[in-house]
């Protein structure tokens, strides 16, 4: 655990510098603070011993980070095909938590209605070229973020949420919609917090040992 405590304190330590460059401008010192963010907090779950799916998911948001840092559109698109595999490990690794709570109906006619309202506002200003892949994106993000709420509670549940609002932040600016002061700023913050919380969350679904031990010594005869 002390370990993971310390590889935990270097991301954060990560995620205050790349906020700090992206603040100043310095983009250099940004490119490198990002690609440090997803290693380290994957090195740090798999220390608290995490899901093999957990960690495959933060890798595979380490390979759009890296790829979104070229403007090339070809990049664009393989950085969203490396976050969108993501999701759909996050995806079965929620589904493998139990039923979803008795509110999750709710949750998901509001996470539909968001998908839907999203699409339909960004569609027409969108290239041509993106509209479907990002609506089919769009798609397996709001799915994960509904399922961490669904299925593992209110930390997970928001992690999921800031992760939507990242992406949503985005496709705002591909859409070439008005923008925040230092967008990057934003969008770095919201997704730094969202991948945690997806890690604490689940982290914290996990039964505890002890209980587990209990259980079964509560059923030998």
């Amino acid at each position: 655990m002390r370990a993971s405590r310390a590889l935990l304190a270097a991301f954060a330590l990560a995620v205050v510098l790349d906020l700090a460059f992206l603040a100043a401008g310095v983009r250099t010192g940004h490119a490198v603070a990002k690609v440090l963010l997803m290693p380290l907090l994957a090195a740090s779950a798999a220390r608290a011993g995490a899901p093999r799916l957990l960690v495959a998911a933060l890798l595979c948001g380490w390979g759009g980070d890296v790829l979104l840092l070229s403007d090339a559109g070809p990049a664009f698109m393989a950085g969203m095909a490396s976050f969108a595999a993501g999701h759909v490990c996050y995806l079965v690794l929620f589904r493998r938590q139990g039923p979803p709570h008795a509110r999750a109906g709710l949750l998901a006619f509001a996470y539909a209605a968001a998908l839907v309202a999203l699409v339909v506002l960004l569609w027409p200003d969108l290239p041509g070229g993106l509209r479907v892949p990002v609506a089919g994106y769009s798609t397996l993000l709001t799915a994960m973020a509904y399922t961490a709420a669904a299925r593992l509670g209110p930390l997970a549940g928001l992690g999921g949420a800031l992760f939507m609002l990242s992406d949503t932040l985005i496709a705002t600016g591909v859409a070439d919609w008005p923008q925040l002061p230092r967008p990057d700023f934003w969008i770095m913050l919201t997704y730094a917090a969202a991948q945690f919380l997806l890690v604490r969350g689940t982290l914290d679904a996990r039964p505890a040992p002890a209980t587990a031990y209990r259980e079964v010594r509560s059923t030998t005869p």
